[in-house]
């Protein structure tokens, strides 16, 4: 399926995509603490390859939503947030894209992220991420399409497997 054609359900889907209970890890924060609008900033590795290391943010910059609580480098970075939050949190509120496609909720780890059509999505191992990336038009069809009916069942309420909460936020 085209990229166009997967734009225009995520587009749809959009409002969907963040209206469930958002992950959150053993951190208290959403995206463990990461700041969701720095991926923006960063420039994507090619598919194959692994991404730059998310960037933390900081108990000085925080901003509600989804019933969670997000954290940001920076000043700007929170009020390009607070403008915008649909833009730039994680797609599945913060779980695992390929666990999505699969029909179910896993933690997203903030470090395992890729931005397809301008949505930040995240996956829960270095594993799964060869599994989502072999044919990532194909898993957001299916994440699309699952997503509407996981999307109501609580938030995963699992660890990050190999990932050091206590990283963030700093401050």
């Amino acid at each position: 399926m085209n990229r166009i054609v997967i734009a225009a359900a995520a587009a749809l889907a959009s409002t969907a995509a963040s209206a469930g209970e958002q992950y959150v890890n053993e951190s208290g924060f959403a995206n463990a603490g990461h700041d969701v609008v720095a991926y923006f900033d960063l420039v994507q590795a090619p598919v194959g390859t692994a991404q730059p290391a998310a960037i933390p943010g900081t108990k000085e910059f925080t901003a509600e939503h989804n019933g969670a609580t997000f954290a940001f480098a920076s000043a700007e970075n929170l009020a390009r947030f607070e403008a915008d939050p649909n833009r730039y949190a994680p797609q599945y509120d913060g779980h695992c894209a390929y666990g999505v496609a699969k029909g179910g909720k896993v933690p997203g780890n903030p470090d395992l992220w890729r931005i397809v059509d301008g949505k930040l999505y995240l996956n829960i191992t270095e594993n799964v991420v060869g599994f989502w990336e072999e044919d990532i038009d194909g898993n957001l069809t299916l994440s699309e399409a699952n997503w509407q009916e996981i999307e109501p069942s609580p938030s995963s309420d699992r660890a990050i497997p190999q990932f050091d909460a206590a990283e963030a936020p700093r401050g």
